[in-house]
């Protein structure tokens, strides 16, 4: 069996998983609070930001991937409006229990299934966008998930994805300081799990760059690829258009 990053550690596939779900099964209850702490609200930026560059117009069909407590659905059914389709899908179940809650709250009956980002139970060509938010830098196979997002992509469909990336150099002594030292000591007092966030700290330094998160959208078949940093490269978001 082949090993994966989990953070700084080499895990076997399998293992990365496992311990990847784990870490979601324990922070859903408190992952909206650290949410806002953690970022000091920014990350409603960053997603407002995204759903803007989506570009969703009336009657299109959407799919949210990773879509954890569902914010981004939630701005994106806006955009779709009532002839349109939003998806929400994510491969753990107390994530997805805790995004369809918050939008049947909001008033919005969405379709919304478990499944794995690397194999989407969906046809060939179904939907108009793709929208990824802080979940590809958790997934197994990268270049696998992006590919099945592009599949099910129409020709001339839009993938977005939103996801941390590397902040300008110099920044990044602040930001190290920061990740490591105060993300895990709120992970603990505030969710009860310091080592969730120790973990997210790592996750964010094994994800691929910008530019090379570029070439990798473009080997999975996506056109016009662009790159948006926002907060100074902490968050970036990710375009690209399906060929025709």
């Amino acid at each position: 069996m082949k090993d994966a990053d989990f953070g700084y550690e080499r895990v076997p596939e399998d293992e990365k998983r496992a311990r990847v779900a784990g870490v979601f099964d324990r922070v859903a209850p408190r992952y909206d609070l650290m949410n806002d702490l953690m970022s000091l609200g920014l990350h409603r930026l960053w997603k407002a930001f995204a759903v803007a560059a989506a570009r969703v117009r009336p009657g299109e069909r959407v799919l949210d991937v990773a879509s954890g407590s569902g914010d981004l659905a939630r701005a994106l059914a806006r955009g779709a409006g009532p002839g349109g389709e939003v998806w929400v899908t994510d491969i753990n179940l107390r994530m997805l229990e805790r995004g369809r809650d918050r939008l049947l709250d909001a008033g919005l009956r969405l379709p919304a299934v478990q499944c794995d980002a690397e194999r989407l139970p969906f046809a060939d060509g179904y939907f108009d966008c793709v929208t990824v938010a802080f979940g590809l830098r958790n997934m197994t196979h990268k270049e696998a998930a992006l590919a099945e997002m592009t599949r099910v992509l129409r020709p001339g469909g839009r993938l977005l994805v939103l996801e941390f990336s590397r902040v300008r150099p110099a920044l990044a002594r602040a930001y190290d300081w920061y990740s490591f030292r105060i993300l895990p000591w709120l992970g603990e007092r505030v969710a009860g799990d310091g080592q969730a966030y120790r973990y997210l700290a790592e996750s964010i330094r094994m994800h691929p760059p910008q530019a090379e998160l570029s070439a990798m959208l473009e080997r999975a078949g996506l056109t016009e690829v662009e790159c948006f940093n926002l907060s100074a490269g902490v968050a970036a978001v990710h375009r690209g258009i399906k060929l025709g």
